[in-house]
């Protein structure tokens, strides 16, 4: 996201059931197909995406630079 508007969109599709032990793996087979680097991932963002379906990931959430505002991951039920 940059300035509110959407620059690249993706959507992750996994035959299996979503398991937060693995979120890292599909953390980083989205940020593979968007190009962008991969966060650092908290316990925080975890939890936030298991109690709201949602997760942000600022700027600063990166080591590397990022050209975007945030990262936002939605879990589409």
């Amino acid at each position: 996201m940059t300035n509110g508007r959407i620059r690249k969109q993706f959507v992750y599709e996994n035959p299996e059931k979503l398991t937060y032990s693995h979120f890292f793996e599909y953390l980083t087979d989205i940020c593979q197909a968007l190009d962008i680097p991969t966060p650092v991932l908290t316990k925080t963002h975890v939890f936030n995406f298991a109690k709201f379906n949602h997760v942000k990931f600022p700027a600063r959430d990166f080591v590397e630079s990022l050209h975007y505002d945030y990262l936002f991951l939605e879990n589409l039920l």
